[in-house]
């Protein structure tokens, strides 16, 4: 029969106390390797972070290294009749835009019926593309109502949406070219019974069907050159334009492409922005904090001091990329004593206006001598080799994590050291315990027998 026992009863020492608190002893070099465990995981996330910055950092620099960025225009019309968008490849210009009538789509209208729930006859409707292409047939059952007639079209494909129109006079089928421009006007024919009314030729503008809007090419001119289009569209006129017609126009509309100085110096202050987030991170994580006597997760960390040096040397160095500009401070980028780089606008808004040595000044490349560098290029090729495979941030990073793994593992085997002493410990305490419990009983015994002697 199993027997219970509670250490400490027969000889009256708290065992279970004393075994916690010399296993409290015990765990002291565990709870350093979880006081280290922590400092290693929090290393591990402030360069994650370092890294993150960096990226974002490097991809400003690659913006501003790219040739194309520095082509980047915007379009301007005095009229709300045209509209232009621009691309990189667009050259600053300025030219007339004459809008003499805009491209439209065919539209055709069936004779009205008493409701949308009228039926027409059975046969074949065919749609056929005046620019070519396949026709469509679309069956029509004698059961259609005009309603499933409609849904039959627009289910076919053909390049033409139907709807119907309800109005005073009844319910009309209405045909319309799905995109405008006189080649995509469409014929329909019709065979069976009681479908004349759907038929229509283009070329004549006949048929059962009437003509609600014939099709039409956009007519205009540009510089005065006359120009069609099946589109309201018209894309690369000039290179890297688009203007989009909306209305016609009275008389010619001004179109201005100019350099987008806007977004260029947006994109040059988030060069700044991202550079001084990335260094107020770096200073706060290898810092110390003597009022609080705490020492940043990366203080004295190698990689991360050697990051934040090399980042300020190559703000402060000097580039033969441009003839005008040797520094970045020569063109407003001026390095603060908490390590942030602020912008002045004067001097930058000075430098756009000098955009062809701006431009070299960040975006100048050369296979030969690295100090004709634009500064975008050398702030993405030395982001991208810190960050690369065998940078110095991943090398850090893989290194953290090896030592988190070797601590982990240390931890595992000081678990299982300490589950063998704390068995080992209750073993012996259990057998302290007994004898000490026999020992009381004897003592008890003796007692009680020199307490009878005594009274006889």
């Amino acid at each position: 029969m199993a027997t219970i026992s509670s250490p400490g009863i027969g000889s009256g020492l708290d065992v279970s106390s004393i075994i916690t608190q010399l296993m409290a002893i015990e765990r002291q070099p565990l709870k350093q390797l979880e006081t280290a465990e922590t400092k290693i995981q929090s290393q591990i996330s402030e360069v994650g972070k370092i890294k993150s910055a960096l990226s974002k950092f490097r991809d400003v620099a690659a913006k501003l290294a790219s040739t194309d960025f520095w082509r980047t225009t915007t379009g301007k019309s005095n009229s709300s009749a045209v509209g232009v968008t621009t691309s990189s490849t667009a050259s600053p210009a300025s030219f007339a835009v004459e809008v003499t009538s805009l491209a439209k789509a065919q539209t055709i209208a069936a004779p009205a019926l008493a409701s949308s729930s009228t039926t027409l006859g059975s046969g074949t409707l065919t749609i056929q593309r005046t620019g070519g292409g396949d026709p469509f047939d679309v069956a029509i059952e004698a059961t259609d109502t005009l309603a499933g007639i409609r849904d039959k079209i627009n289910a076919a494909g053909a390049g033409v949406t139907a709807s119907i129109l309800t109005d005073a006079s009844g319910a009309r089928l209405v045909m319309r070219a799905n995109a405008t421009g006189t080649d995509n006007a469409f014929n329909t024919t019709v065979s069976g019974t009681g479908l004349d009314g759907l038929s229509f030729n283009a070329a004549t503008q006949t048929g059962g069907a009437t003509p609600a809007q014939p099709a039409a090419n956009l007519v205009a001119t540009v510089n005065n050159l006359p120009v069609s289009s099946a589109s309201n569209t018209l894309t690369d006129v000039f290179d890297g334009v688009t203007l989009t017609m909306t209305a016609e126009t009275a008389g010619p509309v001004t179109i201005d492409v100019a350099a987008d100085t806007e977004t260029l110096k947006k994109t040059l202050t988030e060069f700044a922005t991202a550079y001084t987030e990335l260094s107020k991170l770096i200073v706060t994580d290898t810092k110390y904090d003597a009022t609080a006597k705490k020492a940043g997760a990366l203080q004295g960390d190698s990689a991360i001091v050697g990051l934040q040096n090399r980042l300020r040397s190559m703000l402060g160095a000097s580039s033969g990329a441009s003839t005008a500009y040797a520094r970045l401070s020569d063109v407003g980028f001026e390095m603060q004593q908490d390590g942030s780089l602020t912008v002045n606008s004067t001097k930058l808004d000075k430098a756009i206006a000098n955009l062809s040595e701006l431009k070299a000044l960040f975006s100048n490349s050369s296979l030969t001598d690295a100090n004709l560098d634009g500064f975008g290029k050398r702030f993405r090729v030395v982001a991208s080799d810190i960050l690369g495979i065998d940078g110095a941030l991943t090398s850090r990073t893989t290194g953290l994590n090896d030592k988190l793994k070797r601590n982990q593992t240390s931890q595992d085997r000081m678990e299982e050291r300490l589950a063998q002493t704390q068995k080992r410990l209750e073993k012996q305490y259990s057998m302290l315990d007994a004898k000490l419990g026999t020992l009381n009983g004897l003592s008890t015994y003796v007692t009680n027998q020199v307490a009878q002697w005594n009274k006889a």
